[in-house]
């Protein structure tokens, strides 16, 4: 049976605080509450739930949420073996088990009637019913839930309800200042500040179109991905359509003023 020290994140994670939410998930830890993550794309959610996984020294454990997902995915099933019928532990049971932070990245993707069964963990309770298997399980003291989603991508069919909503408290994130989004991305990716800072300043035009042909914005993540291909000897305006223009549209408009701002600012 896997450990809590198989799911220990063993080297620190970069993550650049843009106000005061690495003290407040400590307080939140603390009082074993649950947690949510708002905010676009690409922002630094996952790396930041990394991260603090890390600082804490508690195991973490990644699911990554989607339509086709079970409540038996989540909690685990009876599989069937040369020696007869046997019970496997889900990612949910298995961290509610070892004590470690369960992250479930873009819980909006999974079915409603599969988000349920988390209801029992984040309330006083603290318990997992195994149903199939006729087992309480009692969450560990150190076990913690966190979810993330992109509110941007919401819709009637594709949003949290209520009833699960108001169980966790709850983290805005957003694409940080462009001083310090040039900062992330040098660390990120080595190169100079002054090429960094005009990335950032194209994905800053890119992110003023979202809600006028673009669903989401140029994210962080883009940005260093561009930032990399620059550092192994791409020529930056061809970085910026392969990484950070391309992958956003196949818009030709959208496309073509993109392109243009790439002219515009690295001549």
């Amino acid at each position: 049976m896997p450990t809590a020290d198989d799911f220990r994140v063993r080297q620190e994670p970069f993550y650049q605080p843009q106000d005061k939410e690495i003290e407040l998930y400590e307080a939140a830890y603390a009082a074993r509450l649950p947690v949510m993550l708002k905010g676009p794309t690409g922002c630094g959610k996952s790396r930041f739930v990394e991260h603090m996984a890390w600082k804490l020294g508690k195991p973490l454990i990644t699911v990554a949420c989607n339509e086709d997902m079970t409540a038996a995915d989540l909690v685990g099933r009876f599989l069937l073996d040369a020696g007869g019928t046997r019970w496997q532990d889900g990612p949910l049971t298995l961290a509610a088990r070892l004590g470690a932070i369960c992250y479930l990245d873009e819980i909006v993707e999974a079915r409603q009637d599969t988000l349920v069964v988390i209801h029992p963990l984040t309330d006083h309770r603290r318990t997992l019913p195994l149903d199939k298997k006729g087992e309480l399980v009692a969450a560990h003291p150190d076990f913690q839930l966190v979810i993330s989603y992109n509110p941007g991508y919401q819709s009637l069919m594709k949003d949290l309800k209520q009833s699960t909503k108001q169980r966790f408290a709850a983290f805005q994130f957003d694409y940080p200042d462009s001083t310090l989004e040039t900062a992330i991305v040098c660390s990120e990716s080595g190169i100079a500040a002054d090429l960094a800072g005009r990335l950032v300043e194209l994905a800053q035009v890119g992110r003023r179109l979202k809600g006028h042909g673009l669903d989401e914005g140029i994210s962080t993540r883009l940005i260093v991905y561009a930032a990399r291909l620059i550092g192994q000897g791409t020529a930056p305006a061809d970085a910026c359509r392969m990484a950070m223009v391309r992958p956003i549209t196949d818009d030709p408009d959208i496309i073509d003023s993109l392109d243009h701002a790439i002219g515009a600012i690295f001549g």
